[in-house]
């Protein structure tokens, strides 16, 4: 895991995004924690009439009689494909605009997050692990939140999950790549009337069991009725051999040389059970009786030769 320093911020790459806003791009560094963010402010300094721009962390000498304005660099923020577990310990960035943080693995949002991004109206937390609606009320803190996209989320299979959300943040627009039509905020605003509806809803919400938060049933049978992987024995390896020549058709031959090629047999393979030895053996007796048949037919002309010589010498 990778810490998320003022280092490691100064040396991301940073540029103007295509829709012409500064965007810091902090993407795959597996960073944990969110941390001195405060680092992507940066000061203007009037001294003696000339504005000069310090980077706020660096930025602390008493010695200077001047007037700081303090002010963000980036318009959007981009945490994706990290490891950051809570939404917090955000500074306050009045510039920020956009934050994404896609394929982390978000869990939890600071509840008064709106104070300290008052201008944020672009949310992306797609594939995350938020699960209850509760979870969401947070976002309720951010006056200015007009897209919102929560997909690959547990809590979007929850009961009127999308009812839930338009109901919660009254200014969005667009959640989950859908513009929230007026129909659907009279119909939320309809459901969730009382406080009593919505307590029920986060409760209903706690209880429903929705595919993913735990292992499927039907996955965990099939693991367990999956066959054993066994490695092969020499006995075994040359029956295989000896399997693949008297193979009758190509699916055969193929899956005898896969297992034979892989050197770990599956143990429903019947060539496994234990009769690999004795396919050679009875292989090596099959040859051994009709070299002994062959060898009768000579047998029997070498005794009549022999009968019939003295015959002749009388």
């Amino acid at each position: 895991m990778v810490r998320l320093t003022a280092d490691l911020i100064w040396k991301s790459p940073h540029f103007f995004n295509a829709i012409k806003e500064r965007e810091l791009d902090l993407r795959g560094n597996k960073i944990p924690v969110i941390e001195n963010l405060g680092a992507t402010e940066f000061s203007v300094a009037f001294i003696n009439g000339v504005e000069l721009y310090v980077l706020h962390s660096r930025f602390n000498d008493p010695g200077f009689a001047c007037s700081i304005i303090h002010q963000d660099q980036f318009d959007t923020i981009d945490l994706s494909d990290n490891e950051i577990v809570k939404l917090e310990n955000m500074p306050y960035l009045n510039r920020l605009g956009t934050l994404i943080i896609n394929n982390n693995r978000i869990t939890r949002i600071n509840p008064n997050i709106g104070e300290y991004l008052p201008k944020l109206h672009t949310l992306v937390l797609i594939n995350n692990r938020l699960v209850n609606l509760a979870e969401i009320d947070p976002l309720a803190s951010l006056p200015k939140l007009h897209f919102l996209s929560l997909l690959d989320n547990n809590i979007t299979k929850k009961p009127n999950y999308r009812l839930y959300v338009i109901h919660k943040l009254k200014s969005l627009r667009v959640l989950d790549f859908k513009k929230v039509k007026g129909k659907e905020r009279a119909e939320a605003e309809h459901l969730f009337a009382s406080k009593e509806v919505e307590e029920e809803a986060r409760r209903e919400s706690v209880k429903t069991f929705t595919p993913g938060e735990v292992m499927n049933v039907l996955e965990v049978i099939e693991e367990q009725q999956a066959p054993k992987v066994v490695a092969p024995t020499p006995d075994q390896i040359i029956a295989i051999k000896a399997a693949i020549v008297n193979s009758q058709t190509l699916e055969e031959v193929a899956r005898l040389e896969k297992a034979l090629n892989s050197g770990q047999l599956p143990a429903d393979l019947k060539i496994l059970d234990g009769t690999g030895s004795n396919s050679v053996k009875e292989q090596d007796d099959k040859m051994a009786t009709d070299n002994q048949n062959e060898a009768e037919p000579n047998n029997l002309e070498e005794q009549k030769d022999n009968e019939a010589t003295p015959m002749e010498q009388e």
